[in-house]
Order: C-alpha cells, then sequence, then structure tokens
C-alpha cells in the first residue's frame, strides 16, 4: 500500500483531533493542514483522506472552501479517497456534516470513493451526505456523541485499510 495523504480543515482543533487519531491508527499516514498547504502536495498521493467540520447550517469550514476552489475533478483520477465529516446532531440536525458534501461531489465523479459507513446510532435529522442507504464516509459528532468516535474510527479504518492501493 502506498502512503496515504490526510487533508483536513479545522478552525475549533476538532477535525485535527481526529485526523490525527486516525493516522496513529493507521500508521504512514502524512498530515496536512489545507490552510498550510499546496493543491501540488494532494496531487502527490493516490491515497486520500480528506477531513471537515461542518459548520452553520450545513457549511464547509472555511479553509476547505478555498482549498476547494482550486481542485477540479480530474485531480481526483485514479487516486482512491476516503471521507470524513464531522457535525453535530443536536443543534444542525437538518444539515448534519452537510459540509463535506463538496468534497464528495468534487471527488467522486473521477475517483474511487471508499469507506461508506451505515447511519444507525445517529440522531441527525436530515443530511445530504447519504447516498443509496449509507454514509459516504466516516461521520462523527464530537459535541454529543464523542464517546462513540473512537470505536466509530476503529472499525472505519478495519473497512478501509485494505482498499487503498
Amino acid at each position: 500500500m502506498q502512503k496515504i495523504g490526510l487533508f483536513y480543515g479545522s478552525d475549533s482543533g476538532n477535525t485535527e483531533s481526529i485526523a490525527k487519531k486516525i493516522a496513529d491508527v493507521l500508521g504512514d499516514v502524512d498530515i496536512f493542514d489545507v490552510a498550510k498547504t499546496e493543491k501540488s502536495k494532494l496531487l502527490e498521493y493516490k491515497n486520500l483522506i480528506l477531513a471537515t467540520p461542518t459548520y452553520g447550517n450545513g457549511d464547509m469550514q472555511g479553509d476547505w472552501e478555498e482549498f476547494l476552489e482550486t481542485l477540479k475533478p480530474e485531480d481526483f483520477s485514479g487516486k482512491v479517497i476516503a471521507l470524513v465529516g464531522l457535525g453535530d446532531q443536536d443543534t444542525y440536525g437538518d444539515t448534519f456534516c452537510d459540509g463535506l458534501l463538496p468534497l464528495y461531489e468534487l471527488s467522486h465523479k473521477e475517483g474511487k470513493i471508499i469507506g461508506f459507513t451505515k447511519t444507525n446510532g445517529y440522531e441527525y435529522e436530515e443530511t445530504k451526505v447519504v447516498v443509496d442507504g449509507e454514509f459516504i464516509g466516516l461521520m462523527l459528532d464530537e459535541d454529543n456523541q464523542e464517546e462513540l468516535s473512537e470505536q466509530r474510527i476503529k472499525e472505519w479504518i478495519d473497512n478501509i485499510k485494505g482498499q487503498f492501493e
């Protein structure tokens, strides 16, 4: 398996913390904050993990919004991509993890998305990040279900580890 590039955006530090936990469990992962990273760095990796929190009413994290403007679907051609979204099911239950949707929409056209997860065990009202009855990646709620994050990360990594090239 080739090395994985994990790219995240974070304002409060939750997504950065989750990115480090994922890297610790997976091993052989390079971590990049998109606020301090050039597009060329993302292009160096065949295996990607993209992580973003959702703010407000389904908004993508600001650094990711800027970084996303530099990317095209072709940038994900031949890449294997796993997605991680953070959200708040209680306060923003009607837009839970919707900030991840733009990353999915841009990357899935040319890249191979892995790591879909079941929606059971979550208490949101609505979300746009469900495709064919499953989340488009790992969804975490550090505000209301922090005690479940470690187990969810482990199970997700067990699922995706063999799918990277």
